[in-house]
């Protein structure tokens, strides 16, 4: 039982990580640059929803919604800033870039007073429920974070066959 626990937990996590994965990808795939502020612009969403279930009361959804208004707001800011100048430069150039605006944004946050280096527990925005299945225990987080991944990598694998498909008609 201990293994099938375990295989649960690898699960959720993994999925989480397969979706950061396919961020990667498909940057680096679109404008060929490894975006190494990638998991910074993840950070820096993550501290939107905090602040804004916080100040919102602890809801789901607006805080969802705020936090990826803010992480796209933040991604057109450094393309048009940093990357859009540097798409005909030297490959190093760009990457380069993106090295320091990782840097900078784990530097700034790190600087801000209300956001600071010390670590703070996510609020929880909705009750978990734990449930035992033969002595196997799964959350209802962990079902919902597994179900999210897989509908999101659909999603997302569908929206490339109709780029590529669209790309091959041309």
């Amino acid at each position: 039982m201990e293994f099938l626990q375990q295989v649960i937990n690898g699960l959720q996590l993994g999925s989480i990580y397969a979706l950061i994965a396919l961020g990667y990808t498909m940057v680096y795939g679109i404008v060929k640059l490894i975006n190494f502020a990638h998991g910074d612009v993840y950070m820096v969403g993550a501290y939107i929803g905090y602040f804004a279930a916080q100040g919102i009361g602890k809801s789901f959804f607006p805080a969802l919604i705020l936090s990826m208004l803010g992480c796209a707001a933040l991604g057109v800011i450094i393309d048009k800033l940093a990357y859009k100048p540097l798409r005909m430069a030297p490959r190093i150039a760009a990457l380069t870039t993106a090295i320091g605006i990782s840097l900078f944004l784990e530097n700034f946050t790190r600087w801000l007073k209300f956001i600071g280096p010390n670590p703070r527990p996510f609020p929880a925005l909705f009750e978990t429920k734990v449930y035992e299945l033969g002595g196997l225990q799964i959350s209802n987080i962990q079902i919902l974070v597994l179900a999210v991944s897989v509908i999101l990598m659909i999603a997302l694998q569908y929206l490339c066959l109709l780029y590529t498909s669209d790309a091959a008609d041309e």
